[in-house]
């Protein structure tokens, strides 16, 4: 199982299946390598126990210095929706004019039921956020241990395949539009939720007054706190500008997650909104979804002629 560096071409977004840790390194190493040998810039980012395994394999040319970068995507890339704003397509960003190589990792045995739609949507939109540029974004798929569901929706939401014993192929099913109109799901909210109603910007104090009030009442801590209310100020700051009439604030504790929901009559347009990076900030542009997603540890929007809905969601961190 190989993947051909190519120089000079334009996008290729490649869906990798291997069933072992061998295949793992069998692929993404000579890969890595290659890149690095044709002077592409290459960044990593993927989950442990993978990440451990690359970063000896590739031990001489991923130190510090060195010209191949790696990271956790489990850490850069839990909010999946900040991807594209952040790890890759700040790197990408960064290397505006020649040919790029990236491995990104979104998807592996772990992330949570609630994240996965995210991930899909990531994956759709990749094609879009890249298109026309010299960029390779290989993504492992671990065949072994993720459900069949998600090996199919990598197949829709990639033109181009590879995997054991296999030369790379188009893939049959791509259809990144059609899977990311999928996982547009209604969000569902709670009935124990406490609620705040914006009419006007003047309402944003009150609003950050209630979610501090709010979150305080569970024991987060003064950081935290401070997340939330920048959180709860961008998303209904951005729907008073950008949505029609009110919004409405929800907050609600699930599990070990805070959710900060806003919802407005508005629909947003843009699937990738507050996923491009900011390389420079040129005051043209608002960047409230991109703040959001920078630090909530997951978002979703579902987004209809009806109205908006955002939802973030915050880990349950007790103050000492």
């Amino acid at each position: 199982m190989t993947v051909a560096v190519e120089d000079g071409g334009s996008l290729r977004h490649i869906a990798m299946f291997y069933r072992s840790p061998k295949e793992y390194l069998d692929c993404l190493v000579p890969f890595v390598a290659d890149s690095v040998s044709a002077g592409f810039p290459v960044l990593v980012a993927v989950p442990e126990p993978g990440l451990a395994l690359l970063q000896d394999a590739l031990a001489d040319i991923t130190s510090p210095g060195k010209p191949a970068t790696l990271t956790d995507m489990s850490r850069v890339g839990r909010n999946p929706g900040h991807i594209l704003g952040g790890v890759l397509g700040t790197f990408a960003a960064q290397h505006p004019t020649g040919p790029v190589r990236l491995v990104g990792e979104p998807v592996w045995n772990g992330r949570s039921k609630l994240e996965y739609p995210a991930c899909v949507q990531h994956e759709a939109l990749v094609n879009q956020a890249f298109a026309g540029r010299d960029i390779t974004v290989l993504c492992p798929y671990d065949a072994t241990h993720l459900d069949s569901d998600i090996l199919v929706d990598a197949e829709v939401t990639h033109p181009r395949l590879t995997g054991p014993g296999a030369p790379e192929r188009t893939s049959p099913g791509f259809a990144p539009d059609a899977a990311w109109a999928r996982y547009n799901e209604p969000l569902p909210s709670s009935p124990t939720a406490a609620s705040y109603t914006l009419h006007r910007l003047t309402d944003l104090a009150g609003a950050r007054q209630f979610s501090a009030k709010y979150a305080r009442w569970f024991g987060f801590s003064p950081t935290d706190i401070a997340d939330l209310q920048l959180i709860v100020n961008e998303l209904a700051s951005n729907s008073l500008q950008h949505g029609r009439g009110p919004c409405t604030l929800l907050l609600w504790e699930s599990g070990d997650q805070l959710i900060c929901q806003v919802r407005d009559s508005g629909q947003l347009a843009d699937p990738l909104a507050g996923r491009r990076p900011i390389i420079r900030d040129d005051g043209a542009n608002g960047y409230g979804l991109f703040v959001v997603n920078a630090t909530a540890d997951l978002v979703r929007i579902h987004t209809a002629t009806t109205g908006t809905t955002v939802q973030a969601h915050l880990s349950m961190r007790k103050s000492a």
